[in-house]
């Protein structure tokens, strides 16, 4: 089969961003030819001027659309495409010029329907954006848990950085209402549709994140709030380590506690573990203020997910009423 590939891009008032995609994929090395699809879902700031700028350089078709969330929009960006196997982007990513030919030639030696890519801080980023993604990112936080390249048939790509192909897509119907959690969701169809994925460690992408403490937090809260319902819609793929951020929690104002009344053995294992942090991260970064903020942004990561998967845990087991109804805020109409 001849691959063709269509390029899935939502965006929501984020012109910015899709300027900085849109100029590293003029950088592509790949030679052949492929679809870029925008789909603007429902924004107030479009991105139509960025787009008027590269309309001789890059094959793009431009959907816009009432607001519906990024799930649906990919789905409606996929079923509007010209390709047969699409690649899905967030429009906070940067690609390096190398990023299409390795997907290629990962694709052709060793063929999957859905696929799924690693990311990485830019040398232009800004030290909390560069804090954030060695929390999201590190062996040593969840980072070490979200599958990689020692996973290989088990990993569950992320929205930001996916491919599938049209026939995993027509046979699954996408991404589903959940947000987030609705890459895992469609994953994990993929593999009940008897799809395989895989990780292409070499095809990563610059992802930029968020861009203050406030906004990762409630990001990662999110993450939180949403395990515990696909692991009530996916029964068979729960783990323990998901509840690893919830117990590191509650462990650390436990040892707290002990510290000021009884011991405090157990708080120096929290901080021998931030020590291997904060060295990890400097030698890694070569900045000594991203390896301080590493460690904020580590227990930002880890008390916003763990509070949130405990929340919806709890929430789940003791209520009757759907996930729809007990967390509105994740859900799209």
């Amino acid at each position: 089969m001849e691959l063709q590939y269509s390029i899935i891009i939502p965006v929501y008032n984020r012109p910015e961003e899709i300027d900085e995609l849109l100029e590293s994929l003029t950088q592509q090395a790949y030679d052949k030819s492929y679809e870029i699809v925008i789909v603007e879902d429902g924004s107030n700031n479009t991105s139509e001027s960025v787009i008027k700028k590269y309309e001789l350089s890059l094959n793009i078709s431009y959907f816009f659309k009432e607001n519906s969330g990024p799930g649906d929009s990919r789905n409606y960006g996929m079923r509007h495409a010209k390709g047969n196997y699409f690649i899905i982007l967030d429009s906070d990513c940067i690609l390096p010029p190398e990023y299409l030919l390795e997907a290629d030639t990962a694709l052709r030696k060793n063929y999957v329907d859905c696929f799924g890519g690693p990311d990485a801080a830019h040398e232009s980023f800004t030290s909390l954006q560069k804090a954030i993604s060695y929390a999201m990112t590190s062996f040593l936080t969840t980072g070490g848990i979200r599958g990689h390249k020692n996973a290989v048939d088990k990993f569950q790509p992320r929205s930001f950085n996916m491919g599938i192909s049209k026939a995993a897509f027509e046979k699954t119907n996408g991404f589903g209402k959940i947000h987030p959690g609705e890459d895992p969701d469609l994953t994990i169809r993929i593999w009940k549709a008897g799809y395989k994925t895989s990780f292409v460690e070499k095809a990563f992408v610059y992802h930029k994140r968020r861009i203050s403490w406030k906004k990762f937090y409630k990001q990662v809260n999110k993450f939180g709030l949403a395990r515990p319902i696909l692991n009530k819609w996916h029964p068979k793929t729960k783990k323990i380590t998901y509840w690893f951020p919830g117990f590191f929690i509650i462990g650390l104002i436990a040892s707290v506690f002990f510290a000021f009344f009884i011991s405090n053995i157990p708080i120096l294992f929290y901080v021998a573990y931030f020590l291997i942090l904060f060295f990890d991260s400097l030698i890694k970064n070569r900045n000594l203020a991203i390896a301080v903020l590493s460690i904020f942004a580590v227990l930002i990561q880890f008390f916003g997910y763990g509070y949130g998967f405990l929340r919806s845990f709890f929430l789940l087991k003791l209520s009757k009423q759907e996930p729809a109804n007990l967390l509105p805020e994740l859900f799209f109409d």
